[in-house]
């Protein structure tokens, strides 16, 4: 689901904290992921539509290395991914064996995704790192994912570090972590993010400046008057 240009401009210029924020004055509150960090390539902030895949506990008869041949595999999930979109794995927090490694990471690059976000971890972490592609993750891992994951499906809803993801919701990614925005409240989000962001600003321009924190942040309602006021002058 392609995004228009302008929001995702708008989101690009707003941090995963302040869609947080955002977020959570609109009730959503679990949207920020436990796991993923900015690991690999991951200096600038992604927006992207999610592409979801999903791992369940290990078991004998279906992890297996001949599991990666399957129909319903993640080599088969990697080809589905349309061009832009992020990769978001649900790995239930499993640290010791490693979802994807490098040849994966490669070919989601070469098909044009944007980044790859889950809260397990990857293998293969110098060859990963080589093919350019954005990670955050909780680390790296020698084992294969078949060592403590089966693998059992694709763009479908999913658990990824404690936060519901569906697909088509829109991940943002930055120094701070991953969080995702329901695909029905994109709009929003991206037109209240820069105002945020802006208020946001002027507080700390009065932090600096030796205003005091009580009705400065949050701001009663004289310092938004004030705030307004400054703000229409430009």
């Amino acid at each position: 689901m392609p995004l228009d240009t302008a929001i995702l401009d708008a989101l690009r210029a707003t941090t995963t904290g302040t869609i947080h924020t955002v977020l959570l004055k609109k009730g959503i509150r679990r949207t920020w992921m436990r796991g993923p960090k900015p690991v690999f390539h991951a200096d600038e902030r992604i927006v992207g539509p999610a592409f979801t895949l999903r791992f369940v506990p290990a078991r004998e008869d279906l992890a297996t290395p001949e599991s990666w041949s399957s129909p319903i595999s993640t080599r088969a999930a990697i080809e589905a991914m349309p061009e832009g979109c992020i990769a978001v794995i649900d790995a239930m927090g499993v640290t010791d064996a490693g979802v994807f490694g490098d040849i994966l990471c490669a070919r989601m690059r070469k098909r044009g995704v944007q980044a790859l976000v889950t809260d397990g971890v990857v293998r293969d972490g110098i060859g990963c790192e080589a093919t350019g592609l954005p990670i955050w993750c909780d680390g790296v891992a020698a084992p294969s994912s078949v060592t403590g994951l089966t693998f059992v499906g694709w763009n479908e809803p999913i658990g990824c570090g404690g936060t519901a993801v569906f697909p088509n919701d829109v991940i943002v990614a930055d120094g701070d972590g991953a969080v995702v925005i329901p695909a029905a409240l994109v709009t929003e989000v991206a037109k209240a993010g820069p105002d945020q962001e802006l208020l946001e600003m002027w507080i700390m321009k009065e932090v600096e400046r030796g205003a005091p924190l009580p009705g400065l942040y949050p701001m009663n309602a004289e310092t938004r008057t004030r705030y307004e006021a400054e703000t229409r002058k430009g």
